[in-house]
Formats: structure tokens, C-alpha cells, sequence
């Protein structure tokens, strides 16, 4: 599979660009040569957003059959080596506010995530080359349709850092991760809250060594008890 993987990741990094673009979008770029640039990934397809819409509202007139205002946020499609790195990024798009993303694995054992939002718009203008809607509406749209393009690219760069630091976690030790966590989440208590922690603790351990039966040798071993090493924890 991992042979197999590298085939695919380099064929389709080595094909021409199939949009009608030509190119990768600017807003999203940056995600693609980070996805693209690791091992474990490589992205099949990717959009950063688009407002489509009739130019003009002599257009709309002429329209013949149904005219719409769509505004299609960010959608990038990325195929994973593993099914563990298509979680991972599955995880940092749905926490980036990307909650319409999926994982798909094909007969070939093609692991594929689509990252995708939820915050479209699509609304019909005209119905058989009749215009439903004032110029007002059309104004009120196209600036709904703005604002759902700023929140869509403030995903895309939260999904960039989110995915940085995911990738830069997982190179980690366990105990390093760990610390890590704690350097983000420091939990102080007070001293005199943490001296009656530790007696307390240490009370309870001593109580259930004097409830131990001596004479049974599960007991007499070094390892503490379960209840004991929960104690530890509470």
C-alpha cells in the first residue's frame, strides 16, 4: 500500500492542472503546498471559494430559463496514505469550522477526506426568463454573499494554523505533547488547596494498606491497588 501510495501521490502531482484555471486559487495555495509537502498527503482538488452570478441585470432580463446567485465556499479533497492521517485531518477541518467534511475509502483502498463547509447560498433571480427579484434584493445578496466570502476565508487560514500545529504535534514524544498541553492549559491551585490535597491522598493510602488482608498474597505485592492509583488522580 505504501508503494502503491507514492505512485499515486506522483502521478497526480505531476499532471497538468485540469481547471479551468490553470492554477491552484491564491487563498488556498498555501494549504495545498503544506498538504502537498508531506509524506502522508497529497490533494487531488481544491477551490477557495467562488460568487457566481450573471453580470448585469440586463443579463438576468435576457435570461431564458432559471438564473441563481450561488456563492460555493472552500472545498479541497486530499488523499491520505493511512486511515490515522485521514482522521487527523479530518479533525482540523471540522474543529476549523469546516462541518460538512467526510472520509471516503475506495475499492482500491483509496483513502480520500473532503474538507467542506456548510455556509453556501443559492438563490433563484429569475424563473423562465422572468426576473423575480428588485434591484434592492440583488444588492442585499451580492453583500450577503461577501460577508459568507470573508468568513470563508478566515476558515481557510484557521484550518492552515490548526493543520500546522496538528502536524507539528504529531512529530512529538507522547511526554512532550503532553507537557506541551499543560504549557497551554496551566491548572495552578493554591498552595494551602494542594497541602490538603496531598494529605488527603496520603490518608486514604494508608488507610486501605491497614484494611489489607496479610494474608492474601494478591495484596502483598509492590503494585498499588487500582483505587489506589485513582486516588492519585482526584
Amino acid at each position: 500500500m505504501e508503494k502503491s501510495f507514492r505512485q499515486w501521490k506522483k502521478q497526480c502531482l505531476n499532471k497538468l492542472d485540469q481547471s479551468k484555471k490553470g492554477s491552484v486559487d491564491r487563498d488556498i495555495e498555501h494549504v495545498v503546498s503544506l498538504l502537498n509537502s508531506r509524506e502522508e498527503f497529497f490533494t487531488t482538488s481544491s477551490c477557495s471559494g467562488r460568487t457566481i452570478l450573471i453580470d448585469g441585470m440586463s443579463g438576468l432580463r435576457r435570461a431564458n430559463g432559471d438564473a441563481v446567485l450561488k456563492f460555493e465556499p472552500a472545498v479541497l479533497h486530499v488523499q491520505c496514505r493511512r486511515l490515522e492521517d485521514a482522521q487527523l485531518l479530518h479533525s482540523v477541518a471540522v474543529n476549523s469550522g469546516f462541518r460538512n467534511s467526510g472520509l471516503t475509502v475506495g475499492k482500491m483502498g483509496k483513502i480520500i477526506s473532503a474538507v467542506r463547509s456548510t455556509h453556501g447560498l443559492e438563490v433563484p433571480l429569475t424563473h423562465n426568463g422572468k426576473l423575480l427579484v428588485d434591484h434592492q434584493y440583488i444588492h442585499f445578496l451580492t453583500q450577503t454573499a461577501n460577508q459568507k466570502m470573508e468568513e470563508n476565508l478566515k476558515r481557510i487560514h484557521r484550518f492552515y494554523q490548526n493543520l500546522q500545529s496538528a502536524l507539528s504535534a504529531e512529530k512529538l514524544p507522547i511526554s512532550d505533547q503532553l507537557g506541551s498541553l499543560e504549557l497551554q492549559h496551566p491548572q495552578k491551585m493554591p498552595e494551602g488547596e494542594k497541602e490538603e490535597s496531598n494529605k488527603n491522598v496520603y490518608t486514604r493510602r494508608r488507610r486501605r494498606l491497614h484494611e489489607t488482608d496479610p494474608n492474601d498474597e494478591e495484596c502483598n505485592g509492590s503494585q498499588p491497588e487500582l483505587g489506589d492509583c485513582l486516588s492519585l488522580f482526584t
